[in-house]
């Protein structure tokens, strides 16, 4: 998989992981179902088959707010970053990150067919404040919303049977 990529998580994902605390997969707009939220995809240390994802929204004004409440709450917010998207001002949920494997994600392509990527800069700054807070999660903080260990898990245990 490409570096600075994007990527949709597909309808199966949810159904092997039923979570409601996951970004739900389809948003409809004008009546029909999208495929949102893309996710900036990066590995994971132990287990390289493994990507953590974390969803970007484009509500950026919305989570600009969040992320504010709780700089004055704790001084600091690693778990919301912002960067720019196709143009536009955007907000990655570290919150919302979940682990996937491959066959679950299917590559964000534009319309000249080519994958969508994002800056290196960008991608490196939420790929480090997303292992910070892997890290705090790890130690038991509540730092990341949907249940990640146990899907963890339950994909650890599906490579090693392959």
């Amino acid at each position: 998989m490409p570096s600075a990529q994007l990527y949709f998580l597909s309808d199966q994902y949810y159904l092997d992981f039923p979570d409601d605390r996951l970004m739900k997969n389809k948003e409809v707009v004008e009546g029909a179902p999208h495929n949102r939220p893309c996710f900036f995809a990066f590995r994971d240390t132990k287990t390289p088959e493994i990507y953590w994802i974390v969803p970007i929204s484009s509500k950026y004004e919305k989570y600009k707010r969040i992320e504010q409440g709780k700089i004055l709450k704790y001084g600091r917010c690693n778990t919301i970053r912002f960067g720019v998207v196709l143009g536009r001002n955007t907000a990655f949920l570290i919150q919302n990150m979940c682990p996937a494997t491959e066959n679950y994600l299917t590559a964000y392509i534009d319309r000249n067919r080519r994958p969508v990527r994002i800056d290196g800069r960008v991608a490196a700054d939420v790929e480090k404040h997303a292992r910070e807070v892997l890290a705090l999660a790890k130690r038991g903080s509540k730092v990341i919303f949907p249940d990640v260990f146990k899907i963890y898990d339950v994909l650890e245990r599906h490579l090693k049977q392959n």
